[in-house]
């Protein structure tokens, strides 16, 4: 049985009912390119079942998905002479996440595109790091 959400345009891309350029597929996972690349090649691959959230994925989904992340990812690299690739996953609107369809982003980069990820900061008093590290890894358990 399939898990699909009757709003959601990833859910419809599945299910042919909207066209894509699908450049791999197999039975639990598609990849096509974006329809808004940030370089052309830019991939999204994403879980045949309607999960909102990466939260939501279950395991069991996580070999195909890489298998398949592995795989687009290196086939985009050749295709496009890229010397690098980001891999991108948003959760949440907060986070940048416009589709709640869980999807992965495999973005070719090349040497001195000018695009920028993201400023890094640090933490003001290292007894914060190790206290948030200890309240993360308590929630693991």
């Amino acid at each position: 049985m399939s898990i699909v959400d009757s709003e959601c345009i990833f859910c419809k891309i599945v299910a042919g009912e909207i066209p894509c350029a699908r450049i791999y597929e197999s039975d639990t996972v598609l990849a096509f390119l974006d329809i808004a690349p940030v370089h052309p090649g830019h991939a999204l691959v994403l879980p045949k079942d309607h999960y909102p959230t990466l939260m939501d994925i279950p395991s069991g989904l996580g070999e195909d998905l890489f298998r398949a992340l592995s795989a687009v990812g290196g086939a985009v690299m050749q295709a496009t002479g890229a010397d690098g690739l980001n891999l991108m996953q948003n959760n949440f609107e907060a986070a940048g996440q416009l589709v709640h369809h869980a999807h992965f982003h495999l973005i070719p980069r090349f040497a001195e595109d000018g695009l920028k990820l993201w400023g890094q900061s640090s933490y003001e008093n290292p007894d914060d790091m190790r206290k948030l590290a200890a309240t993360i890894a308590g929630l693991l358990k």
